[in-house]
């Protein structure tokens, strides 16, 4: 259909749209009639987009969403083109979806935004100082404090992601393979070293016979019977002293989560 044709169809449906109930089995009609009648505009505007690394399709589905709030929208008091009304708001629609995805790692909009402030004056510093420009100098030029320009740069480092199975430098120094290859495994003695650390307060509050029997079971290694007749008591009261001690240990762990 000519351009021409379409934008006259357009507005008698936009027209008859206005005169129906919403929800009607009517209104879905001319509703999706002027969907797919102005998807022309949708691949008009994401024709821009399309040196960026999203699929086409996923970019003309995003800008879809914007035409269909357009025509949600549309005023027809307003006397504008439903053409000029719509694209800000298809060409807005794929905009928010590049904002809100493009980072591998998601980071508060306002970090993202001052990604964007701070490339742009990077380059326009880089430009007339002739090098790169310091920390301070883009804090004073961007009217920010040094500590926001860090926490931006730091954020920076989400926007793009490499890949873990990305060879590495194969030069004999390095000794090739993936990064994967070098990524450190969890290491076994931490939760311990944690343990220990949540369980050091609790163990001092204990009584020194108490501590002295932790020590001569968990620090010695001694068994109870050992540990019975160094103290002068039967196997079975270290036992239960033990299991007591345990018990009050486990609760005061519990109780700190």
């Amino acid at each position: 259909m000519a351009a021409g044709d379409a934008r006259a169809l357009s507005k008698n449906l936009l027209d008859r749209l206005a005169a129906l109930e919403e929800g009607t089995y009517e209104y879905q009609y001319v509703r999706n009639t002027l969907i797919e009648l102005n998807l022309s505009l949708v691949r008009f505007a994401a024709a821009r987009f399309r040196n960026r690394s999203d699929e086409m399709e996923d970019i003309v589905q995003v800008g879809t969403i914007g035409l269909i709030k357009a025509i949600d929208r549309f005023d027809l008091s307003r006397e504008v083109e439903f053409a000029t009304f719509a694209v800000p708001y298809i060409v807005g629609e794929i905009k928010r979806f590049f904002r809100d995805t493009s980072w591998s790692v998601h980071v508060p909009r306002r970090l993202q935004e001052l990604r964007l402030s701070l490339a742009k004056a990077t380059d326009e510093m880089a430009r007339t100082l002739g090098r790169a420009p310091t920390t301070a100098e883009l804090a004073e030029h961007l009217g920010l404090s040094t500590e926001d320009i860090i926490e931006g740069i730091v954020a920076s480092n989400g926007y793009s992601a490499t890949s873990l199975d990305v060879p590495v430098d194969e030069s004999a120094e390095n000794g090739g393979g993936t990064y994967a290859d070098r990524v450190g495994g969890i290491d076994p003695a931490m939760e311990a070293v944690e343990n220990r650390h949540a369980l050091q307060p609790l163990i001092e509050e204990l009584s020194p016979r108490d501590r002295k029997i932790l020590s001569m079971r968990f620090g010695e290694e001694m068994t109870q019977a050992e540990i019975g007749a160094e103290l002068g008591i039967s196997q079975m009261h270290v036992s239960r002293l033990l299991s007591r001690l345990l018990a009050r240990l486990r609760t005061g762990l519990l109780a700190q989560q």
